[in-house]
């Protein structure tokens, strides 16, 4: 029988390109649970929003958040939701005027 392909949503795959953008911070959860651990990573290293965090739960696990004004989210409901947040509407505008400044 042949496999169908999932389909790709168009809104997801561009909010993932805008995410590309965000400044990225790799952390280990160790005894904590991820969203605990990707929380007093922020308060500790004074990270300010955007940021995207990749928390390692174990070797085979790596859950993604988006730290933002509003507070910590899942990364693929921000990717899916991207148009709701301020701060990458400010990213996507930015690359939209240096990609218009580039073809010139």
């Amino acid at each position: 029988m042949a496999r169908r392909r999932k389909r790709k949503s168009r809104r997801r795959l561009e909010g993932r390109r805008i995410l590309e953008a965000v400044p990225q911070y790799s952390i280990e959860s160790g005894d904590e649970k991820p969203v605990t651990a990707a929380r007093n990573y922020i308060h500790s290293e004074g990270i300010h929003p955007p940021a995207l965090l990749l928390v390692k739960r174990n070797e085979h696990t790596t859950d993604r958040y988006f730290w933002a004004e509003k507070g910590l989210f899942g990364a693929q409901y921000v990717e899916e939701n991207h148009f709701l947040f301020p701060s990458l509407r400010v990213l996507l505008g930015e690359e939209e005027v240096a990609a218009v400044g580039a073809s010139r």
